[in-house]
């Protein structure tokens, strides 16, 4: 098919479909909030972006987060704007993504040029797909430990940030930095964010994230909820441990983050911002904080957020791991494992709580 004839199949397409696609709230009361998924849930299964738009179109899902600049065929505009003419065909809103801008943290990784020209890049793309937010992160956890901490990180994620500050205002893209994998609790995040200037910067909000700094996920959204332009939402399950806690990632509804409350508040406190599943699980990590060598870069933990996260702990209990069958391919295994713990927890978003705004 060239280009053309995409661009002809994809309005007609919209046309058929647009009375019925969208569920809006009748009698002047709020639409529910956009339901997508981040692409990350399904990694294994190495889709392009292309095959990815037809998937969320059968999950009848209002968004997709390309979290990686690698889903991508190529990053010529010509490419781009064909994608985002399919997503618009099929009612489909993209948010665009990449991953680490820290030029100074452990695991940045340069295959995108120095941080200012990754980041760069990601504005060019999520501005050529329509998509208002370019998801980005800081770093990992490890950054905790590394020379200078989370304040050397947080200092030199700013500057990459200005550095692209005229460029992001010019096209109109919030630079939409992610709690991401036990690196910033939320009030960290919100004080970088204002730092750099939340005109142009704002959060991708990650609730389980938020578990991996030992802080409760509706902490971490009443603090970074005016700042949210994107998501990437699962639950997860905290237990008590010998040693301090465990914490293993679920599809919704099976941890115990109460994500009943935590989809109602941010509901009411979020409700522009589309509420995409990053569905990860089917693996603990431990915090054995009641060792004492455990605080070597966890210095900055806070009572109030840690007494949250305590009493969350008290609330769990033990989880097994996901362990492939006996006998079976081990990666197809992992495949079938990912993509049936997303479409659970889609089904779970629209039939329990009620949220995206396409019809079944």
């Amino acid at each position: 098919m060239n280009r053309r004839q995409f661009l002809t199949s994809a309005t007609t397409t919209a046309a058929t479909l647009g009375s019925s696609r969208i569920a809006l709230a009748a009698d002047g009361q709020k639409a529910p909030l956009k339901l997508g998924f981040d692409n990350f849930s399904i990694r294994d299964l190495g889709w392009k972006a292309d095959k990815l738009l037809d998937y969320a179109s059968e999950q009848k899902v209002d968004t997709i987060l390309f979290s990686d600049l690698d889903v991508y065929e190529s990053h010529d505009e010509a490419y781009l704007k064909d994608l985002k003419a399919k997503a618009d065909g099929l009612g489909l809103e993209i948010q665009a993504g990449t991953g680490g801008i820290c030029p100074s943290a452990t695991r940045f990784n340069d295959k995108w040029g120095t941080a200012e020209e990754h980041l760069k890049l990601t504005l060019k793309v999520a501005h050529t797909l329509g998509s208002k937010a370019a998801r980005c992160y800081q770093g990992f956890s490890g950054d905790r430990k590394s020379e200078g901490g989370l304040a050397a990180r947080m200092k030199d994620t700013v500057k990459v940030c200005k550095a692209v500050e005229d460029y992001a205002k010019e096209v109109g893209v919030k630079i939409a930095i992610e709690n991401h994998a036990g690196d910033m609790q939320g009030w960290q995040l919100r004080d970088l964010i204002e730092e750099a200037g939340a005109d142009y910067v704002g959060a991708t909000i990650d609730s389980g994230n938020a578990t991996w700094t030992l802080e409760d996920p509706l902490i971490n959204l009443e603090t970074l909820a005016p700042y949210v332009v994107s998501s990437g939402i699962r639950d997860s399950m905290v237990w008590e441990t010998e040693n301090g806690a465990a914490v293993q990632w679920t599809s919704m509804g099976d941890g115990n983050a109460d994500m009943k409350t935590y989809v109602a508040r941010f509901a009411e406190l979020c409700p522009d911002a589309p509420l995409q599943l990053e569905i990860i699980s089917g693996f603990a990590k431990n915090f054995d904080y009641l060792n004492a060598d455990f605080w070597n870069g966890y210095e900055d933990i806070r009572g109030p957020e840690f007494a949250s996260f305590l009493k969350l702990a008290k609330s769990g209990k033990t989880m097994a791991p996901f362990k492939p069958a006996d006998g079976v391919d081990k990666g197809k295994a992992q495949q079938d494992y990912q993509k049936s713990q997303l479409e659970r927890s889609i089904r779970y978003c629209k039939e329990t709580l009620k949220i995206g705004r396409r019809q079944a």
